[in-house]
């Protein structure tokens, strides 16, 4: 049955067109609201809200394809129906040219949304894993992104998580379920928060975006200096490392800004403190790292000098990295 030409009125949750259907007509939105949705397993995801004014429907017009996406009324609204027969007699009195350039724009967007698909589901080569890369690669994205669009609230930057998928997408052409497992990562360290607001809308606050940019920075300088000059955190060498900083902070830095601990005591009262030993023994790898010092000998005791700060940002930057290599497992 042809449609019909003319205002439509429709009730809240009326489908206009659904994902797959025959292309007949374009729309243009008079009152209310229209939301575009794409079908996502049993359920569907939010991908445009229209505007009063907005036209849609129209690529179908250039290459008869079946709807890639579905529309439906988010309100009760009005649209008015431009049936593409009719639309066909008119277009054939503008010229050639203007012909030509209008099917180009609309295969060009055809093949970017093919692109974006692909990318949202792409499952071959390394997409099993974070990649070293890849790691600085996404987190690069959540710091400029944060950075640059987050709006400062007390408990911290608030940003439209749509503008993460934007970017991620189309910007830097990484897949958005990389991004979104990336995100639960950092969530789960505390250094963000996904904030599901319903009706497919989601927003992110950045609590720690400085933490985040400093990962970047750290991790990216890292990959790309020799391995023979670069500092590896083993696993075992973060009991080290939680130690020096507990024992630190009690500890008043000289005029070089180090710290010395007593590793002779710390032996003694690791368990009590921390819940494991570190004997005197267990820290030739942080010397051998040049995390710190030589072992210094005092009177009855052994200790060891080192730079805190620095520190802090190892065990920050490494708990980042082994988080994410926890979840490719």
């Amino acid at each position: 049955m042809s449609v019909v030409s003319g205002p439509r009125q429709l009730t809240a949750g009326q489908y206009i067109f659904r994902e797959g259907d025959p292309s007949d007509a374009c729309y243009v939105l008079k009152s209310g609201t229209v939301v575009i949705t794409k079908a996502k397993g049993n359920s569907e995801i939010e991908l445009a809200s229209l505007k009063t004014g907005s036209m849609f429907g129209e690529m179908a017009f250039f290459d008869n394809k079946p709807r890639s996406a579905s529309a439906k009324a988010k309100t009760d609204a009005t649209v008015v129906c431009l049936p593409f027969a009719a639309l066909s007699s008119q277009f054939k009195t503008i010229p050639e040219w203007l012909k030509a350039m209008i099917k180009t724009i609309n295969d060009h967007l055809r093949d970017a949304n093919a692109r974006i698909k692909n990318l949202e589901s792409s499952k071959s080569g390394d997409e099993g894993e974070f990649t070293p890369y890849r790691i600085t690669k996404l987190c690069a994205i959540l710091a400029l992104v944060g950075s640059k669009y987050g709006e400062q609230r007390p408990e911290g930057l608030l940003i439209n998580y749509y503008k993460i998928r934007e970017y991620t997408i189309q910007i830097f052409q990484e897949p958005t379920n990389k991004m979104d497992k990336m995100m639960a990562i950092m969530q789960g360290l505390g250094i963000l928060e996904v904030q599901d607001l319903g009706e497919g809308k989601k927003q992110v606050l950045f609590k720690r975006l400085e933490e985040l940019s400093a990962f970047v920075d750290y991790y990216n300088k890292y990959l790309f200096t020799e391995e023979g000059k670069r500092i590896t955190v083993d696993r075992k060498d973060l009991r080290n490392i939680k130690a020096m900083i507990f024992y630190g902070a009690k500890e008043t830095p000289d005029a070089k800004g180090l710290v010395k601990i007593n590793i002779t005591n710390i032996q003694n009262e690791s368990m009590k403190d921390l819940g494991y030993v570190l004997t005197v023994n267990d820290w030739e790898g942080i010397i051998a790292k040049k995390i710190s010092g030589d072992k210094i000998s005092e009177a009855t005791s052994l200790a060891l000098a080192f730079d805190p700060k620095t520190v802090e940002q190892l065990q920050k930057c490494w708990e980042i990295v082994y988080a994410i290599e926890d979840s490719n497992k």
